[in-house]
């Protein structure tokens, strides 16, 4: 066990989910300290002063790591960065918690395996934060403990409210598709629910029902897939950037003694409206306020476990895998055929 109280960290990435996590290190991680921050963007900088009383700022990721005072850094940067940024990191002697997906190319994925494991006394984790949702949790406990007997199918969907304004057509180009930017993390949950399964081949097809600029890049803006693994386990997904009603994240788990559902109603809140277009909730308008707990829980799960000394539940090669599954999701989207893994 670490002989420090708090774990000091610096952060890099300050723009829509860096300040989410940023603003939960400053304020709500209790054994968290958010001694520096880091970002190319100096308007980003300012509010970090200004708003959470962050008093080192860095312009540069390699003057952040050069700081002996932090103990490990938060990555919520490009996902293009994230594998070189992990490294360097290491080399550096930081442990490290790093925005998901892990990288958007397989060897890289592998590079830091095993980088990380030439590291063992630091603490590396992949933001895949599903998995620390109290309902997901719950939903998982009941699979372990042969609620539904047997499981063999988990369908699970990541849909987004549609944004006019085309932010994904822009994030295109780096983003590596909807499968690696969005349904990296239902395969993550399938995995996770089904047991850890080998996958053996997948298919996937979609269409660009809205964001025509999408087309050069070879994205889609609705995706469907399924993935069949080694004993016969079995996963669909479904991926959409184009609701009109807001963002929902859903899942059913079928058991051979029984199914496990979780969101299917994606609620902002506990409010019923009953008026004269019928009875109805309002719905989360984006993934954060689906997933405000889960994201604070495992930010207080990767300190505990480094100030701890304890494995993160999430391993590194969990996110190779999820790497290398939409990797051959998008395969697939592109050339139209089954891929074989």
């Amino acid at each position: 066990m670490t002989t420090i109280s708090r774990l000091r960290i610096g952060i890099a990435g300050l723009g829509r989910l860096g300040r989410r996590h940023a603003e939960n290190l400053a304020r709500r991680v209790p054994r968290a300290e958010l001694l520096a921050a880091c970002s190319p963007v100096e308007a980003e900088l300012a509010w970090a002063k200004q708003d959470l009383g962050v008093a080192t700022l860095y312009g540069d990721y390699h003057d952040l790591l050069a700081d002996a005072r932090v103990d490990a850094v938060f990555l919520v940067t490009p996902t293009s960065l994230h594998a070189e940024q992990i490294v360097q990191a290491l080399q550096a002697g930081k442990h490290v918690f790093c925005e998901k997906p892990l990288s958007l190319d397989l060897a890289d994925c592998r590079r830091v395996e095993e980088l990380a494991a030439a590291h063992p006394r630091l603490k590396v984790m992949i933001g895949y934060g599903r998995r620390f949702d109290p309902s997901y949790r719950d939903a998982y406990d009941k699979v372990r403990a042969g609620m539904i007997g047997k499981p063999f199918l988990v369908r699970s969907q990541n849909l987004d409210m549609n944004d006019p304004s085309g932010f994904f057509v822009r994030f295109a180009p780096t983003s590596g598709g909807i499968f690696l930017d969005c349904t990296v993390h239902d395969i993550d949950l399938a995995r996770w629910l089904l047991g850890d399964p080998e996958p053996v081949r997948v298919f996937a097809t979609g269409v660009i029902a809205l964001h025509e600029g999408l087309r050069e890049f070879g994205d889609v803006d609705n995706g469907v897939a399924t993935c069949e693994f080694a004993d016969g386990q079995m996963a669909c997904f479904y991926a959409s950037r184009t609701m009109a009603h807001g963002h929902e994240t859903s899942t059913e788990i079928f058991g051979t003694h029984g199914r496990l559902t979780v969101g299917q109603n994606p609620r902002l809140n506990r409010v019923d409206i009953a008026d004269a277009h019928g009875v109805r909730n309002e719905c989360t308008p984006t993934f954060y306020e689906r997933f405000e707990e889960a994201f604070l829980r495992e930010a207080t799960h990767f300190v505990d476990a480094v100030l701890d000394d304890r494995a993160p539940l999430l391993t590194l090669h969990d996110a190779t895998e999820a790497t290398r599954i939409a990797l051959a999701l998008r395969e697939s989207l592109q050339t139209r055929r089954v891929i074989e893994l």
